[in-house]
């Protein structure tokens, strides 16, 4: 029997909508694109929460010009500070059934 990666194994197991937004094979995962949701807390605040390959997801914080949020919220996953994982069920509760990543 071939080895399977635990990412796969995980994805399989998630409720749809989830289970089809994971890859759950090498091929899939080389066209697997993240989903990624944005919630501004304030003008000058965004959170950004993203899935990643391995079957989870992370939210991240930071500051931004407060101009254009749709073009904004990119910069935030690249220098934003990582929430603890209870602040970013709070603000993203859409990810309940998907595990957050350490």
């Amino acid at each position: 029997m071939a080895w399977v990666h635990p990412s796969f194994v995980r994805a399989a197991a998630l409720p749809e909508p989830w289970r089809s937004r994971f890859p759950k094979s090498v091929e899939e995962a080389e066209a697997w694109k993240p989903m990624s949701r944005y919630r501004a807390l304030s003008s000058r605040v965004l959170v950004v929460a993203q899935t990643r390959v391995e079957c989870a997801w992370s939210a991240y914080c930071d500051a931004v010009p407060g101009v254009e949020h749709r073009s904004e919220y990119a910069a935030v996953l690249n220098t934003g500070a990582k929430l603890g994982e209870a602040v970013a069920r709070v603000l993203f509760p859409e990810f309940i059934d998907v595990p957050y990543a350490d």
